[in-house]
């Protein structure tokens, strides 16, 4: 997966609090196990009226955030069921940060396996931010992985804290499988090794 050190992007605001991963990406869009092409259904009972054309008063079909990389949202982001294909589809539209106050544990989880950094903040920092990002076109964020800080358009700076393995992970662009192989010359020593003693197993 991608490294995250450094994002500044076009911020959209979605102060709504409990947006299950139903919402994020309904049950219609589950008939596929590839990551791509999931962006076109990211909140599509919000983003589509029924017709199957775009509602112009959601926020991600609006000119100035139709390209923004980082979501600002309400508490509970990403309740619901376990699906990965709810940050398949944020990452497949774009979207490489959420900043909230809280985000459902296996949420949270599956984004740290996709390249997509959530970002946990204070309900006041949290204000701040969606203060920010309800700017449109200047609602611009820059996130700082190494620093740990948000720095807002107006120079404003919030810091955030993250567990120093998931820091390591992000960083270093390390899924699971990536971490696995950093040890392949240990694994591959291991299998020599073992095939030397037991030749029969």
């Amino acid at each position: 997966m991608d490294k995250f050190t450094k994002l500044t992007g076009v911020a959209a605001p979605l102060p709504i609090i409990n947006v299950d991963t139903d919402m994020i990406i309904p049950k219609d869009y589950l008939k596929t196990i590839k990551r791509t092409g999931l962006g076109t259904g990211l909140f599509a009972e919000m983003r589509y009226n029924d017709d199957g054309s775009e509602n112009p008063d959601f926020v991600l079909n609006k000119p100035a955030y139709r390209k923004a990389q980082i979501l600002v949202a309400g508490d509970n982001f990403g309740c619901g069921s376990s699906r990965e294909h709810a940050p398949w589809a944020l990452l497949d539209f774009g979207i490489r940060c959420v900043i909230s106050t809280s985000f459902a544990d296996i949420f949270y989880n599956n984004c740290f396996k996709n390249g997509i950094l959530p970002i946990r903040v204070s309900h006041e920092d949290l204000d701040k931010l969606m203060d920010d990002a309800q700017r449109g076109a200047n609602a611009t964020l820059s996130i700082d992985l190494e620093e740990l800080t948000i720095k807002g358009p107006d120079g404003g700076t919030i810091s955030f804290e993250l567990d120093e393995f998931r820091r390591y992970c992000m960083f270093n662009g390390l899924d699971d499988i990536g971490l696995t192989m950093e040890k392949a010359a240990k694994i591959d020593n291991f299998e020599s090794a073992n095939a030397a003693k037991r030749p029969w197993a």
